[in-house]
């Protein structure tokens, strides 16, 4: 990653929140290291982790050569460092690339930092794929955004949360991600900015990030249904009709991101 403090430059800071993720956080680290756009400022919020993640973070900072900050302490869950971590950035724009994952390319950043050269873009957002373990060169999964229009989160579609990117004062006005949602508080977020707050926001048609498949809202039947309970939840206190019928159509159209 090389490095550039001019005032004009477009600044992204990327966010990852780690609890316990030796096994997977370097590879995340190296990722962001490996990208080629200057601006970037790296934020990694743990949550105490007692599993040799803080030696990771610790063994790799100097690589960033100041442009690496972090903490670790106790959280209240994932969307509360999420939340530490927004507070933290100082960046024009802010994103969320999660501590079991990678960017699927090295200019990911740069292409985001060329969209936001357009003053009046709120938000980008793309594709990310899936991979099983021990096959990362194989992609299990593909989802693209590109379908995705603000009406469709009734159904529970959505653009996808590792691909997204938003301008810091959209937080700012719209507030941060809600901790008390168990699985879907990333889902309510999008929800409140394209239909509350109506940003205006420009798909990018490039793979974002590479994801290990196993999180936390498609581990079995009971997060798939906790996760339909948060997304009507996220609609309705957004003043946004659905139901769990209408949410529950997205499991129908996953089934053709599949790779058989």
């Amino acid at each position: 990653m090389r490095y550039n403090d001019k005032p004009n430059i477009v600044k992204v800071s990327i966010i990852t929140a780690t609890y316990n993720s030796a096994a997977t956080l370097e590879d995340t680290m190296k990722s962001v290291l490996a990208q080629s756009y200057a601006g970037i400022e790296y934020i990694v919020v743990d949550g105490d982790s007692k599993d040799g993640t803080q030696d990771i973070i610790r063994r790799n900072e100097p690589l960033f050569k100041g442009h690496l900050r972090w903490v670790s302490e106790k959280d209240r869950g994932i969307y509360d460092a999420m939340n530490k971590g927004i507070r933290m950035a100082t960046g024009d724009v802010v994103g969320i690339l999660n501590s079991d994952d990678y960017f699927t390319s090295p200019d990911v950043i740069e292409q985001i930092a060329g969209a936001f050269a357009d003053p009046t873009i709120d938000a980008v957002y793309g594709d990310i794929h899936f991979i099983r373990e021990g096959q990362p060169d194989k992609i299990f999964r593909y989802y693209s955004s590109k379908p995705f229009r603000p009406l469709w989160l009734r159904f529970g579609f959505m653009p996808a949360h590792p691909s997204f990117y938003c301008r810091r004062e959209v937080f700012d006005k719209a507030g941060l991600y809600k901790t008390d949602y168990k699985i879907g508080s990333d889902y309510e977020m999008m929800v409140r900015l394209f239909m509350v707050h109506k940003i205006k926001a420009k798909y990018l048609p490039i793979d974002f990030v590479t994801m290990r498949t196993g999180g936390a809202s498609t581990k079995n039947v009971k997060s798939r249904l906790q996760l339909i309970k948060d997304d009507v939840r996220g609609c309705r206190e957004n003043g946004i009709y659905t139901n769990p019928l209408m949410i529950s159509m997205k499991f129908l159209y996953k089934i053709f991101e599949f790779k058989w």
